[in-house]
C-alpha cells in the first residue's frame, strides 16, 4: 500500500496546491526524472506519495542528470507557459509566478521581464536592495530584452525551483518535489542546483551533458541563470541576497553575446 505524505495549508492562496499538482504531473509526463506522485489534491491540501530518503550516491547523481535532460527535452509550447491543462495561478515558494499561455517569442525578453525584474523591484520596494544596485539588475534585464544573450535553445520543460531541497534522494535515486514548472531555459535548472549546493553535482552535470550536450560556455552563464532565484530570495528573504543578485547582474553584463559565443 502506498504511504501518503499530506501537506496542508489552510491559508493557501487559491490554486496553490493545485498548481503544484499540475506541475508535478507535467514533469512526470516527460518520462525523464522521477517525480513524486500526486495522490489527491484539493484547496488547502495535497496528498503525495511518501518517500523513503536515502544517502545520495555518484551513480544516482549521474543517472539523475541524464534523466533531467530527458525532462527538459520533453519541451514546452513556449517560454513562460504553465504546465499543460493548467490555467490557474502559479507560484515559486510563496510568491506568485507569472505564466502566460501564449508565451514569449524569445527567452531573454521572457526571462528579464517575467523572472527577474518583478522580484528585484519587489525587493527594492521592501528595502532589500538599493537604488544603484537595482539599476544594475535593470541594465542586465535590458541586455536580456535586447536579445544579446539569446542562443536559439528551444523552450525546455523545467522544474523552475530546482534547489537541492527539492531533490529528494531515495534508494532508487533522485525524486523531484515542489516545482515551479513552466517553459524555460534548461540551463536555469542546472544553475539553481549549483546555487545552494547539490550532492555529487559534478556527476549530475556529467550525466546531463552525456545525454544532451550543453552549449560551450555554460558554466560561465550559471550566474545569469541564477538571477531569477536570487531576485526571488531578495524579495522574500531580505537584503542578504542583494549582493549575490548584484554579482549575478554584473556577470550577465560581462558575458559575450550569444552570437560571439
Amino acid at each position: 500500500m502506498t504511504r501518503v505524505h499530506t501537506k496542508r495549508r489552510p491559508d493557501a492562496p487559491d490554486g496553490f496546491f493545485e498548481a503544484e499538482a499540475a506541475g508535478l504531473r507535467w514533469l512526470a509526463a516527460a518520462g525523464g526524472a522521477r517525480v513524486v506522485a500526486v495522490l489527491a489534491v484539493e484547496p488547502g491540501r495535497i496528498d503525495l506519495e511518501a518517500l523513503d530518503q536515502d544517502r545520495p550516491s555518484a551513480r544516482h547523481a549521474r543517472a539523475f542528470g541524464a534523466a533531467l535532460a530527458a525532462t527538459h527535452d520533453a519541451g514546452a509550447a513556449a517560454f513562460g507557459v504553465p504546465p499543460d491543462d493548467w490555467d490557474g495561478p502559479t507560484f515559486i515558494g510563496n510568491q506568485p509566478l507569472s505564466t502566460r499561455r501564449a508565451g514569449w517569442p524569445t527567452w531573454g525578453a521572457f526571462y528579464g521581464a517575467e523572472r527577474v525584474l518583478p522580484y528585484a523591484r519587489r525587493a527594492a520596494e521592501r528595502g532589500h536592495i538599493g537604488g544603484a544596485d537595482l539599476r544594475l539588475v535593470e541594465e542586465a534585464c535590458d541586455r536580456l530584452a535586447a536579445g544579446d544573450l539569446d542562443d536559439g535553445e528551444p523552450p525546455a520543460r523545467i522544474h523552475g525551483d530546482l534547489w537541492n531541497g527539492n531533490v529528494q534522494w531515495t534508494a532508487e535515486g533522485a525524486v523531484l518535489i515542489d516545482p515551479a514548472a513552466s517553459g524555460g531555459h534548461r540551463e536555469t535548472d542546472l544553475a539553481m542546483l549549483a546555487l545552494f549546493g547539490c550532492p555529487f553535482l559534478g556527476e549530475v552535470y556529467r550525466g546531463y551533458d552525456e545525454a544532451h550536450p550543453l552549449r560551450d560556455g555554460w558554466r560561465d552563464r550559471l550566474e545569469l541563470h541564477q538571477l531569477h532565484p536570487l531576485a526571488v530570495h531578495a524579495a522574500s528573504h531580505g537584503a542578504a541576497y542583494a549582493a549575490p543578485l548584484v554579482s549575478a547582474a554584473r556577470s550577465a553584463l560581462d558575458l559575450p553575446s550569444a552570437a560571439a559565443g
